[in-house]
């Protein structure tokens, strides 16, 4: 018996569109062959409110369309606007704080020309979160650090490369953060804050796919971030994406994952240095064990 209701919504509450059993399913299935995103069946609603805007944009009627329209142009635009939709992008700077400590410790062994890739950098707090702890570790010398912000969501990302944030995106900020990497609004940004130029040209944002066969990023970095990302893919997913990551990661280099993500269990060359922060084992410490 299936007890799952055939619409999105409250019962009393009409729906503007159906979201039939069938739809939802197709959703599930697409979204997870394009990005790797696992939605749960409780996800339904969110999916709904999400894709019913695109619906109202493009002028259609039912669920059942849109998806014709996805399938029946594999290589269309609306495919982009889809995976953004059903993107989850929650941030903040500084989020996780006891990861920046651990950053800034490496960045020293490191020296200036550090490279770090953001795999989820939404809004582009992370990746700059990450340039600020570079520039506060390294003072000017971080002006040969590089930080590349990649994400599955190109409207973030243009938000992110555009580097203005509401007062209250900013608003958990020390002062002294504040004034030392932020300009204030002016104008019709009153009440704004713009990251300053020598911050922002440190990151470089770009659209990247993990679920991707390939990657264009071929060197390696010494840290990657990829936090609460992982969550939202199946094991199988998770594994071939860190996988994928070693090759990446230049000797002894660092991978952070989120607060609920473990990969520990993994057959694969990292050990466990800090809560949730992993190091790649060297060629020599894999023979030694």
């Amino acid at each position: 018996m299936n007890l799952v209701p055939n619409v999105a919504v409250n019962s009393s509450v009409r729906p503007d569109f159906l979201l039939t059993d069938s739809d939802f399913l197709k959703i599930r299935t697409l979204i997870h062959q394009r990005a790797g995103i696992a939605l749960s069946e409780h996800k339904r609603q969110m999916v709904y409110s999400r894709l019913a805007r695109r619906l109202r944009k493009l002028k259609l009627t039912d669920f059942s369309t849109y998806l014709g329209l996805l399938q029946n142009d594999p290589r269309g635009a609306e495919w982009q606007l889809f995976v953004n939709a059903l993107t989850t992008n929650l941030t903040a700077f500084f989020r996780e704080p006891h990861h920046f400590p651990l950053l800034a410790e490496h960045a020293r062994r490191c020296g200036p020309a550090m490279t770090v890739w953001c795999s989820a950098a939404s809004t582009g707090e992370e990746p700059y979160s990450i340039a600020m702890t570079l520039i506060e570790t390294l003072g000017s010398r971080a002006s040969q650090a590089r930080v590349v912000a990649t994400d599955i969501d190109t409207h973030v990302l243009e938000l992110g490369a555009e580097g203005i944030f509401s007062a209250e995106q900013v608003s958990k900020l020390s002062p002294e953060r504040l004034k030392r990497f932020f300009l204030k609004g002016a104008g019709d940004h009153a009440g704004e804050a713009r990251i300053r130029p020598e911050v922002a040209a440190m990151v470089t944002f770009a659209q990247l796919n993990l679920l991707a066969p390939s990657w264009t990023l071929k060197e390696p970095f010494d840290a990657i971030f990829c936090r609460n990302v992982m969550i939202y893919f199946d094991r199988e997913t998770q594994e071939n994406i860190l996988r994928k990551f070693v090759p990446l990661l230049k000797p002894h280099g660092l991978l952070f994952a989120g607060h609920s993500e473990n990969f520990s269990s993994t057959h694969l060359p990292l050990r466990l240095l800090g809560k949730t922060v992993y190091e790649l084992i060297s060629q020599h410490a894999r023979a030694a064990a």
